[in-house]
């Protein structure tokens, strides 16, 4: 199967320098965080002030992605990467559900995202209970 290719759209401006810094998730977090938007792909942003809530796909460029196997916290024994949301996995693509704070030109402000300062941002599309939320 021949390589895909993923161009950032953006980066991630976050209080967190290393894994460490980070919360296991980024929902359980008060943390405030900056998404900023490569001006090539500024025109995209037009209405997303609409949704209060925002997914972010991004690349979890410092994640190790040679691992199969991660042992979850307060398990004891390792599981599949699939069964897991290790960042370590063959393709480290986070996924957080973020509030919008607010939209500054190109870039938002946004609060519930771990991803790690410099992290570059794939795609943002908005959250809709409706459809992403299963009871």
């Amino acid at each position: 199967m021949a390589p895909i290719e993923c161009i950032p759209i953006g980066i991630v401006r976050s209080p967190y320098r290393v894994r460490g810094d980070a919360p296991r998730q980024g929902r359980l977090a008060d943390t405030v965080a900056e998404i900023h938007i490569l001006d090539a792909y500024a025109p995209g942003l037009e209405d997303v002030e609409r949704s209060s809530h925002l997914i972010v796909l991004y690349w979890l460029d410092r994640a190790e992605r040679g691992l199969l196997y991660a042992k979850p916290p307060g398990e004891t024994r390792a599981r599949g990467v699939f069964s897991t949301r290790s960042p370590a996995r063959p393709n480290p693509i986070g996924f957080g559900i973020v509030d919008l704070i607010r939209r500054d030109g190109t870039g938002l402000v946004v609060r519930g995202l771990d991803a790690l300062d410099g992290t570059p941002v794939l795609d943002i599309k908005p959250y809709s209970p409706e459809i992403d939320c299963i009871p």
